[in-house]
């Protein structure tokens, strides 16, 4: 049994309380909930942050097991029951739950095999509905498994301070395994989860938290030195870290965003980094008339567009039950606000990429095609053509970056070059 096994399952049931009732995500109301307990230790913490997620992850077949819609703590109950190798007895006598035993035969006879397609997939019925359209039930299947396993940990290696193989040389020396993943020439994937933030190599700017997808983005984009490069919605700044290596510390790096919080955050990161080439900018919205100074100057133009995050949900599970498709279609609007402002600052013949980490097509290709067919001065240029130039070769799939979970093994993404031909 594990240590403190009673403590740890209340924990549980009390932050996936939090969690589920509140409206930030799970990883900002974690990182609260642990400072407020400090004297929860590490594999403690994560014994606990693990079953949280994977009661996010499979909330809708756990409730159908149950039969109903169900507080947290039975949520976590039927979680150790079914996944977590945890007996029935042992979770009445160490928890003090009561009718574990009969909780548990309820749980097992109710199998998934006979559960409607939603429930075995643990996706909302609007999310599958979407894809059906666009693949096949094999590949639907293979990617609702794929979103309820956790992600890696992915390392983006700064190369303004180190190349890869040095990074795994001293993560090495630190008792860290990792290899070199096959997509970013600048990846390294943990074998194993580790403290970063508190690390010596972090804190020497030499590595950043950035799934591989995440790292292609940059890559589509293709900024080169001395070029005037705009991150238009930079948030805390990971995507703006890795353009402003790719210049080689040059030119002129703008990071705008709305929310003055997250530009906050990136501060450390660029100091951090060594970056000295990146201009922070609030701005009130798309709108702002600030924006005007940089009309017409850009090179290049990254439009990370606020989206559902579907293609993340592997780490960030509870933003699947929080979304409907009101919500989509509220920020596919904001999307093509977001464009349209953005294409403002191309110059012509620079370029203008946009990116989402959303598998719905509303929010990608039909976005996308709805941009070109009102803005006839952009043209699609294939993201292949840039990503050729650094050494990055995917399977052909039109003129679009398209990452899967299930195929790629990263987060979900996509991205679309545009350019400005007059």
């Amino acid at each position: 049994m594990i240590p403190r096994f009673g403590l740890l399952y209340h924990s549980a049931s009390e932050l996936l309380g939090i969690v589920l009732c509140g409206t930030q995500p799970a990883d900002r109301a974690m990182d609260l909930y642990f400072r407020g307990h400090r004297t929860l230790g590490p594999r403690e913490r994560g014994f606990i942050a693990d079953t949280v997620y994977a009661c996010l992850r499979t909330r809708r077949s756990l409730e159908y097991r149950l039969g109903t819609a169900s507080s947290p703590s039975l949520l976590v109950a039927a979680y150790l029951l079914t996944e977590g190798g945890i007996s029935a007895r042992a979770l009445e006598r160490e928890t003090g739950a009561k009718d574990a035993v009969a909780l548990c035969e309820h749980v097992r006879s109710h199998p998934l095999s006979d559960a409607p397609a939603g429930v075995r997939a643990d996706l909302p019925d609007w999310f599958l509905e979407c894809l059906h359209a666009v693949m096949e039930p094999d590949e639907l299947i293979a990617l609702a498994d794929a979103l309820r396993r956790p992600a890696p940990l992915d390392l983006r290696v700064n190369s303004l301070k180190a190349d890869r193989d040095e990074a795994a040389r001293r993560l090495r020396e630190t008792g860290v395994a990792t290899h070199p993943t096959s997509l970013s020439p600048v990846a390294l994937r943990c074998e194993t989860h580790f403290a970063v933030f508190r690390s010596e190599i972090f804190r020497d700017g030499w590595i950043e938290v950035q799934d591989e997808g995440s790292q292609l983005i940059a890559l589509c984009l293709d900024p080169r030195r001395h070029e005037t490069v705009v991150d238009f919605c930079a948030g805390s700044g990971g995507k703006t870290l890795h353009i402003g290596a790719m210049m080689h510390n040059t030119g002129m790096l703008y990071a705008l965003d709305t929310v003055k919080g997250r530009l906050d955050r990136a501060k450390d990161r660029i100091r951090r980094s060594g970056l000295q080439n990146v201009r922070l900018q609030t701005i009130e919205d798309e709108r702002d008339p600030r924006l005007s100074r940089l009309r017409g100057k850009a090179d290049r133009v990254l439009v990370d567009a606020p989206c559902s995050g579907s293609g993340t949900w592997r780490r960030n599970p509870d933003l699947k039950w929080r979304l409907d498709t009101a919500t989509i279609d509220r920020l596919v609007q904001t999307q093509g606000r977001i464009l349209d402002a953005a294409s403002r600052l191309v110059k012509t013949g620079g370029r203008l990429l946009y990116a989402t980490c959303s598998l719905l097509p509303d929010e990608n290709e039909k976005r996308l095609g709805a941009f070109v067919a009102n803005h006839p001065e952009f043209e699609i240029t294939p993201v292949q053509e840039s990503l050729d130039r650094r050494g990055v070769t995917l399977p052909a799939e039109g003129p679009f970056l398209r990452l899967l979970p299930h195929r790629d093994h990263t987060d979900g993404f996509f991205a679309a070059c545009l350019t400005r031909t007059r």
